[in-house]
């Protein structure tokens, strides 16, 4: 597997995961965020077998799912180990998601992120994102999301 480097650290490559990896995903998930905010091993599954989503994962790091369709991506979760952040493999899996979305033929990438995230919302601005919109208390905690969008390479 290759790898790049970040911040003098060795970042693997991330892999493409599929519904059957949806319990390793949701142990991830699980993991990376709070209890009211984390998906079951199911709703991952039936995610993942979505037309046009798709899964790259860092094993024991975290995992990202996008879905594309038409010319239109949207990050549906990003989740890194506590453990895992600040290490690049955020922007690992973001970076690659982009490439994958591309390739499928979108022009855009859209996501959410709550406005009580500030490491998450630095990560998406230094990837180019943009707010494009916010939906309020939209989060258990009740925090608004901040609705992001980036065009995309082929665009």
């Amino acid at each position: 597997m290759s790898s790049r480097r970040r911040c003098g650290r060795p970042v693997p490559e991330p892999r493409s995961a599929g519904p059957e990896a949806a319990p390793t995903l949701a142990t991830l998930h699980g993991a990376a965020f709070p209890p009211a905010e984390a998906w079951g091993a199911e709703a991952l599954r039936l995610m993942l077998e979505m037309p046009g989503a798709f899964a790259l994962h860092s094993p024991g790091k975290g995992f990202i799912l996008v879905r594309a369709a038409a010319d239109e991506a949207e990050v549906l979760t990003l989740a890194v180990l506590p453990a895992a952040r600040r290490q690049g493999v955020g922007r690992a899996l973001l970076d690659a998601a982009l490439g994958v979305a591309e390739a499928a033929g979108a022009r855009q990438m859209f996501l959410e992120v709550s406005t009580a995230n500030p490491a998450a919302r630095a990560l998406y601005a230094a990837a180019g994102f943009v707010e494009v919109g916010r939906r309020r208390r939209y989060y258990p905690d009740g925090s608004d999301a901040l609705v992001l969008s980036r065009r995309l390479c082929g665009s």
